[in-house]
């Protein structure tokens, strides 16, 4: 049996009905390869592999591929033994990806950030979380965990909250539930504005959430007028299509 490690963050899965239902959440519309991140002694792997899925594992511990080997010999070289935020997806797939896993809670922003990075393949994306990760993917404009991971990400996917899973279905039990979401790319790969003009808008403003849009982006704004009513607003207020019209305000100074 693989043993948990506590610096990878594994919390092994027990229960296959919510294993099962994880993996019914994918859509894969128009998807052949699906890349399972974590798979450890893979609970998730069972099913996916009752799907007409191209399956492909990324695992970074040596005991889980061990052990995966052994468990599913017909994946062969597609029981990858790598660190997903260093794989080169690009260069790897060509065609849509989806994605799924139990992600690991100590890398999990990390993920989503990869996936935003590579959203020109990567369609889908079905994983767990610690609850208030997926709480803040998902949160809507306004609400208090609405924050940088919130725009950043549905400014090119939209976001779901599908169910939350408790603490006991764990080998070990986390301190946190955890909740289940999934992404998928909107038809946008680009947004009408610039792309690094606006994470560093977006990542400004909330680096000091609690003071207005004026105030936190004196440093990009001190050439233009700040007239706009956004300027009057706390970052958290704005939706993502705002934050594309305001970067553009602020692109034409």
């Amino acid at each position: 049996m693989v043993k948990p490690k506590k610096h990878l963050g594994q919390h092994f899965l027990k229960d296959k009905n919510i294993a099962e239902k994880i993996v019914n959440s994918l859509n894969a519309e128009n998807i052949k390869d699906v890349i399972e991140i974590g798979a450890g002694t893979g609970i998730l792997t069972d099913f996916l592999l009752k799907k007409d899925y191209n399956l492909h594992i990324i695992e970074i511990d040596t005991e889980s591929i061990d052990y995966l080997k052994i468990h599913y010999p017909d994946l062969k070289e597609k029981l990858l033994h790598k660190d997903f935020l260093k794989f080169d997806l690009q260069n790897s797939f060509k065609e849509n990806i989806a994605i799924i896993g139990n992600f690991p809670y100590n890398i999990s922003s990390q993920i989503v950030f990869k996936v935003i990075e590579n959203r020109q393949i990567v369609k889908e994306v079905v994983g767990m979380f610690q609850k208030e990760v997926a709480e803040r993917i998902t949160a809507v404009p306004g609400n208090k965990t609405y924050g940088i991971l919130s725009v950043l990400t549905q400014a090119y996917y939209n976001t779901e909250y599908l169910f939350t899973v408790n603490e006991q279905v764990f080998y070990p039990p986390p301190k946190v539930k955890s909740g289940v979401i999934r992404l998928i790319r909107k038809n946008n790969e680009t947004i009408n504005c610039d792309d690094a003009l606006f994470k560093k808008i977006v990542k400004t403003g909330f680096n000091q959430r609690r003071k207005t849009l004026r105030n936190s982006l004196k440093s990009l704004t001190q050439n233009i007028e700040t007239l706009h009513d956004f300027f009057n607003k706390r970052p958290e207020q704005l939706s993502w299509l705002q934050f594309v019209e305001l970067t553009n305000l602020i692109d034409r100074k």
